[in-house]
């Protein structure tokens, strides 16, 4: 059985989930090449919000910006940063209304630059949206020795720039957090 992006997580129940609203500025980090958030995304927050697709693969924003031309969305942006340093993302600073970070974490190695990061992008009062895949076998997804369980994850984001909100579940296979960025200055 294939399974499809849309089978594994609902991208647009998800985002109603955690919050977005027209007009927001919303950023994915580490968003893939099939954009399987920024479109739904680019939907939702209509003309008047900005998604920004970040990703440190070149190919991969490139491969984005032609399927955004090609449908004729005008409200992505394509961004080139390595999300694991500080300053890294051309996003101007607490501007962005929504963070994702979704099948990623599992990749990282350093968790207070991307913390930090994260934080940086965040306006007070945002929320962060964290997915991950849940630390049990599943027919998919990286190898269950390199996946960080929630609990973990928790702990990656108890800084005081972050205040958790809830536990969700995104997806049979995946767990999910959300926080709120709080007025903390980044450090």
């Amino acid at each position: 059985m294939h399974l499809t992006g849309t089978e594994l997580i609902n991208a647009f129940a998800l985002l109603e989930k955690v919050g977005i609203k027209a007009g927001q500025r919303v950023a994915d980090l580490g968003c893939g090449a099939l954009g399987h958030f920024v479109f739904p995304a680019a939907k939702l927050v209509g003309s008047d919000g900005i998604v920004f697709a970040v990703d440190i693969q070149r190919n991969v924003l490139e491969q984005m910006d032609k399927l955004a031309k090609h449908d004729q969305i005008f409200n992505i942006k394509p961004v080139w940063a390595d999300i694991e340093k500080y300053g890294a993302a051309a996003i101007q600073d607490a501007s962005v209304d929504l963070t994702l970070l979704i099948n990623n974490l599992f990749l990282v190695k350093d968790y207070e630059q991307l913390t930090r990061e994260m934080a940086r992008l965040a306006k007070p009062g945002s929320r962060i949206a964290v997915v991950d895949w849940k630390t049990v076998d599943t027919p998919l997804g990286p190898p269950t020795d390199q996946r960080i369980s929630k609990d973990e994850a928790k702990k990656v984001f108890d800084i005081s720039e972050f205040r958790f909100i809830e536990e969700f579940v995104p997806g049979t296979y995946h767990y999910g957090l959300l926080f709120e960025r709080t007025d903390q200055t980044v450090k």
